[in-house]
């Protein structure tokens, strides 16, 4: 193998003269981000005070609201440009407007999503790339103490309104709106909802219902159906017809009864939907766990002690669904409960069930408590597989086949080359280097497996998180969309193949450092998904304007 030159003209030259191998072009075309960087920084951007939210996985839109989470904003990406008479204008200063946010963005709309009542949820944003759609969500208020009516869950949490908003991001029209009424959607980090192609997932928690959802080209939201309480579309149809038909059989008994006798059976003779029945996603798990244990022994007499010990003896356990505790001397009950949701594809979903404090808010220590992930058919409404989070089983999946939980739009083809365990040696590599390091092989499976189900475009598509082409600190950057901890020293970029060199540095806050060491800094950057661009905000947490610093190749 003859050595070949990091030089971005002899790349060029290369690939002129020769041909990747077979699978390899979009990677072999990848390795010119080793060429083309973001090198140069302008600090401290005179920018308006948002709340930056991220680019759009095409990179056609950066999202931002107002800081009074009452307006979207929506700008534009573009390339800084001056006129230089020298020569040489790289030893030149940049002119002044090089500081203004304008300069390299366009303000495309400011379009108002919130009532008077509502807020934005600044950390809740889908994007439909084959439409250039884009969803978000307003929110009333949370109600930590309300009752459990109707069905609700006891402990979670409730709010009156919250309202789901589809955008045309071109223009910034409003295609439609779907309402949630006293109820509870984890929108943080879009948890409780998932984009699949032109199919919606939202987690009702309070409820316990998955509401499937259709994006249609027109720019409308289509109930599909709901899984939860039913599971087929007839299944309420057909309860509520039986029902009726007790009632009608006790009526008639009751009329044949004395008159003293009747009172007390037209009390006890009325049918009690809510009691009487289990949930139909409960149904299928408890049926999916007694087929598995009716399966694994072919002798009546084992099959029949193992049914006992292993589903009859815990059967009270899943009709009931409920572990009483005592923790403090008062006494709490935990509800096992449907958690997050993600598609697997436009069939199965993955579905994790958790628990929650039955107090008056959701339990701090709820990660404490046993937690499972099922796939679910949503054509034949069966369960197909169930596991615990501590599942050597699942976690040997979880590492083999990672990018099988990534899922992804068919039309996001860029986001098929995000870093994973099981696409990247180098990343396979960090992994088994922590598991070997883990003192508690149980804890290190629970603690990876319990991200799983992924949040929904929760990865930048960035090939600057790109672990065969770049190395840098995950503890203080990585292609995750979370806040992370921000420090006074920057963050460097070093390459992974030869010769190894650092590439470039993104450093948050302004140049010389924070001036009050004593206060918390968090950073959030936001990567263009192609362009050699980046942002870096940093933001203290007493409501300062941020400090915004532009990064990108001079």
């Amino acid at each position: 193998m003859y050595y070949r030159s990091s030089n971005i003209a002899a790349r060029i030259f290369d690939r002129q003269i020769s041909t990747p191998a077979p699978g390899t072009s979009v990677h072999h075309a990848r390795r010119f981000y080793e060429n083309l960087v973001p090198s140069y920084t302008v600090y401290e951007v005179e920018c308006p005070d948002h709340s930056f939210r991220k680019f759009t996985d095409d990179g056609q839109y950066l999202i931002s609201f107002s800081r009074n989470h009452q307006e979207l904003i929506v700008y534009r990406p573009r390339w800084l440009s001056f006129s230089c008479n020298d020569d040489d204008c790289d030893k030149h200063d940049l002119p002044s407007k090089a500081r203004r946010f304008d300069s390299f963005f366009t303000q495309l709309y400011c379009v108002s999503l919130a009532s008077c009542n509502e807020l934005i949820c600044k950390d809740f944003f889908l994007y439909m790339d084959s439409n250039q759609f884009g969803l978000f969500a307003t929110s009333t208020a949370q109600i930590h103490d309300a009752p459990a009516v109707g069905g609700a869950v006891q402990g979670v949490p409730s709010i009156e309104k919250i309202t789901f908003h589809l955008l045309r991001l071109e223009d910034g029209e409003i295609l439609d709106r779907k309402v949630f009424s006293n109820d509870f959607v984890n929108l943080t980090h879009n948890m409780g909802v998932f984009l699949y192609d032109d199919l919606l997932a939202i987690v009702s928690l309070r409820y316990q219902t998955i509401h499937i959802l259709q994006i249609r080209d027109s720019g409308n939201l289509v109930h599909v159906r709901a899984i939860g309480e039913f599971c087929r579309e007839d299944d309420e149809l057909f309860l509520n017809s039986n029902a009726q038909d007790i009632s009608s059989s006790d009526k008639n008994k009751q009329h044949q009864s004395t008159e003293n006798h009747v009172e007390n059976q037209m009390h006890q003779g009325q049918p009690h939907m809510g009691n009487s029945f289990l949930s139909g996603i409960k149904q299928r798990l408890l049926s999916f766990i007694f087929q598995g244990l009716w399966n694994e022994e072919s002798d009546d007499t084992l099959r029949m002690q193992r049914l006992r010990m292993k589903f009859y003896f815990h059967f009270q356990d899943y009709v009931d669904l409920i572990i009483w505790k005592t923790m403090r001397n008062v006494t709490s009950c935990i509800y096992s409960i449907l958690g997050q949701v993600q598609f697997l594809d436009r069939h199965h979903l993955l579905i994790k069930f958790g628990s929650v404090d039955g107090g008056p808010q959701v339990s701090r220590n709820a990660d404490h408590h046993p937690a499972f992930v099922a796939v679910y058919n949503m054509d034949t409404t069966e369960i197909v597989s169930f596991y615990q989070n501590s599942a050597d089983e699942l976690y040997l999946l979880f590492e083999k086949f990672c990018d099988h939980f990534h899922v992804t739009s068919r039309n996001s083809m860029y986001m098929n080359f995000v870093s994973s365990h099981s696409n990247n040696i180098h990343a396979l590599e960090q992994l088994r280097s922590i598991k070997d390091k883990a003192s508690n092989s149980s804890q290190f499976v629970k603690k990876m497996l319990a991200s799983l189900p992924f949040s929904c475009q929760s990865l930048s598509p960035s090939p600057y998180f790109d672990q065969s082409l770049f190395r840098f600190d995950d503890k203080l950057i990585s292609a995750t969309d979370r806040h992370r901890q921000s420090t006074d020293h920057p963050i460097k970029f070093i390459l992974r193949n030869y010769p190894h060199s650092l590439k470039f540095k993104i450093k948050p806050g302004p140049e010389a450092g924070s001036m009050d060491g004593r206060a918390k800094k968090i950073s959030s950057f936001l990567f263009h998904p192609i362009l050699p661009f980046a942002l870096s905000i940093q933001q203290t947490l007493f409501l300062q304007p941020s400090v915004v610093n532009i990064h990108f190749r001079r």
